[in-house]
């Protein structure tokens, strides 16, 4: 075993679950890492992809008790069949977008001046939202039980926009949920929820898709990193939930410009090879 490769592993996961709940792109913060750490290749591609799975589970253990509740009910309970449906809708436009334009996006997007576009668009998109939210406070939808199809839907449809290098998944779904008129409880938690269908299929998908990539060797590397992406997750959820309480998106904001800025610099100069 290469204990080095393992400690690289650990930080990767660390970087993941700090960043997969946060609206600041958790894909543009693992390549600055991997860089960082010389962790790069093909076979990290799929690591990181895969270790998303071990941030999902922390919001399994963190919902544990609503997500019985709901698959006990699914079948007899009305609020809890159209909470399943609502994550259903909302998992289908990026899932199918994502199948049908993965390669594409890759091909043409990956570059450094669409990755800072998209970050510094979303830092501005979140002060427009949270300036609105601010001198119009009151929402349509307080929790994710009042949710509609349609609502779901909409959400959906902004998530399918984090398939755009450095928009964020987290950031696209709970501010266009704002945008749409979901609180931001409302849509933070959604955003919590919508990531379990989400990052675990995109791991099964990228696994599936590129095992020819991978060996036994790399089984210590991936359960490193997804046991640190779920510990770490579970922390930064814990946190981010009170956060919301009483403060808004726009620190993430502004970070996000400032990130976007330093996308264009290190590229310039040669710094981080922006590039999956």
């Amino acid at each position: 075993m290469n204990f080095v490769l393992v400690f690289k592993a650990f930080i990767m996961g660390i970087v993941e679950g700090c960043t997969e709940f946060l609206p600041i792109s958790s894909t543009g913060h693992l390549i600055l890492a991997g860089s960082l750490l010389d962790f790069t290749g093909d076979n990290v591609k799929v690591f990181s992809i895969a270790i998303q799975s071990g941030a999902m589970l922390s919001v399994v253990w963190v919902y544990h008790q609503k997500i019985i509740r709901v698959v006990r009910g699914m079948f007899t309970n009305s609020r809890d069949r159209k909470f399943v449906i609502n994550l259903v809708v909302a998992f289908l436009p990026a899932a199918i977008l994502g199948v049908l334009f993965s390669r594409a996006i890759q091909d043409f997007l990956f570059y450094p001046a669409p990755v800072a576009a998209a970050f510094i668009a979303g830092g501005l998109l979140i002060i427009f939202v949270e300036k609105r939210n601010m001198k119009n406070p009151v929402s349509r939808v307080e929790s994710v039980d009042d949710m509609t199809i349609v609502d779901a839907f909409k959400v959906g449809c902004a998530q399918a926009f984090a398939l755009i290098p450095g928009t964020s998944r987290s950031g696209a779904t709970i501010i266009g949920g704002m945008l749409f008129g979901l609180s931001r409880k409302a849509a933070t938690e959604f955003s919590f929820f919508l990531a379990m269908p989400t990052l675990f299929g995109a791991a099964v998908y990228s696994i599936f898709k590129e095992h020819a990539l991978l060996t036994a060797s790399d089984v210590p590397l991936f359960t490193v990193g997804t046991i640190s992406a779920f510990v770490s997750a579970f922390f930064c959820v814990r946190w981010l939930l009170r956060y919301i309480s009483s403060h808004s998106f726009i620190p993430f904001a502004w970070y996000r410009i400032a990130f976007g800025i330093f996308v264009l610099v290190s590229a310039h100069y040669g710094w981080i090879a922006w590039v999956e």
